[in-house]
């Protein structure tokens, strides 16, 4: 697999490989799903108190479409979450989703900050569905997701203002993966 915009391969290793064909073969449809609540689509869990409440009810439609509404309201604020660390951010700054799935944070990034986001993961299928969400969402020319690897991410030292990773380091060498960050 190579990167799209450059040649260069994406993945380096067998195991990047094999994350790299689950991701493009995951058909579970609960990630939709619950990107159909609010059309964010995220690719994570969820923090924060549950409201149990949802799960009150004879078993149907009602019930299933509480429960999704809830799992979505609590990976947003997850996502909400990281977005409060960042620090101060402005329009003129630049950010990079580091595994960005199907690019819900990264779309809460740009909405908030006003600012130029980019996504990245070794994903294809994941990449061209954010990528289409951009269009769909008309913020195509401010958020872009890459077919790139995280470990190496192609881009200039420097570039961003601040970095993020959500649920995909475990995937990564740390050592490697902070080098690549810092620099």
């Amino acid at each position: 697999m190579n990167r799209k915009e450059t040649g260069v391969p994406v993945t380096t290793t067998p195991y990047q490989e094999s994350v790299a064909a689950y991701w493009n073969a995951e058909e579970n449809p609960v990630n939709l799903k619950l990107g159909e609540v609010s059309g964010t689509y995220h690719h994570h869990y969820g923090i924060g108190d549950v409201t149990w409440d949802v799960l009150k009810g004879p078993d149907g439609p009602e019930r299933d479409a509480r429960i999704i509404a809830e799992m979505h309201r609590l990976e947003t604020a997850q996502a909400t979450y990281l977005l409060d660390q960042l620090g101060p951010i402005c329009a003129a700054d630049r950010l990079l989703d580091a595994g960005s799935g199907r690019g819900g944070t990264s779309f809460m990034a740009n909405l908030r900050f006003g600012c130029q986001v980019d996504g990245i993961s070794i994903s294809a299928k994941q990449v061209d569905f954010a990528n289409q969400q951009a269009k769909d969402r008309d913020v195509a020319h401010a958020v872009t997701f890459h077919l790139r690897n995280m470990l190496d991410n192609g881009f200039p030292d420097a570039t961003f203002q601040a970095i993020w990773n959500n649920e995909s380091t475990m995937y990564t060498d740390l050592h490697e993966l902070f080098a690549e960050h810092a620099r």
